[in-house]
């Protein structure tokens, strides 16, 4: 393959598209930003050429020749090695997990830049806007749901003082005004109770509140609280 004015263009235009999707990630704080979005795009687009504009001297020669050239295949190994990528991306820490949407984020500026990268540069730039449009806009929506329709839950360890009832505290628990204990897990830590709580509200219900005052309990030493799953 020769140094080709549309293969330049193909690259420039990714590396654009990356940029704006990375640029909203990075606003956002995700670990996954600008450069790496832009790496993403550029590195699928260019497979892409080379994929589209890479094999044209052997085309000629085909009918002559036993060379095969699938240029599916370049898109499917693209697919497959960028799962890495998403993969490293996310993580998880006790029940929570981060970054999802950043991974998938990544995943669709793949195929973005290898959009490009075969020359099909107007779906490319559509795609672009519809992610962005997606990340940007839909942030309202995904509040109003968590708020208003969503069932708050919370995950608590506590760890109890060696005097401590588990019966009181888990009857404290069950006791808070519109919350429901949905698991309870008893045990033993260096000697000291451990009560695991699955707490959950109907939509709307303030639950941070409810759990501030269950932890506020003086039998109550040590606490660790499981939010949501977050990207």
């Amino acid at each position: 393959m020769r140094f080709s004015d549309e293969a330049v263009l193909r690259l420039i235009v990714a590396v654009a598209l990356g940029a704006v999707i990375g640029t909203e990630r990075e606003t956002n704080d995700q670990p996954a930003g600008l450069r790496t979005h832009i790496a993403v795009c550029l590195g699928a687009a260019l497979f892409g050429v080379v994929s589209t504009l890479g094999f044209d001297e052997f085309k000629a020669e085909r009918a002559a020749t036993n060379i095969n050239v699938d240029v599916t295949r370049v898109a499917s190994q693209v697919v497959v090695g960028i799962g890495f990528l998403g993969a490293g991306v996310i993580f998880r820490e006790r029940t929570v997990v981060k970054n999802l949407t950043t991974a998938a984020s990544m995943w669709v500026t793949s195929a973005i830049g290898l959009t490009a990268g075969v020359g099909d540069l107007g779906t490319a730039a559509a795609a672009t806007a519809l992610l962005v449009g997606v990340l940007v806009a839909l942030k309202p929506l995904r509040a109003l749901i968590r708020t208003q329709v969503q069932k708050p839950t919370r995950e608590l360890a506590l760890r109890l003082a060696p005097e401590a009832s588990v019966e009181a505290v888990v009857e404290a628990a069950r006791a808070l005004d519109s919350v429901t204990v949905d698991a309870v897990r008893v045990g033993k830590v260096d000697g000291c109770a451990r009560v695991a709580l699955r707490l959950q509200a109907p939509a709307g219900t303030d639950l941070e509140s409810r759990v501030a005052s269950l932890v506020a309990r003086s039998d109550i030493t040590d606490i660790g609280i499981t939010a949501e799953v977050h990207d």
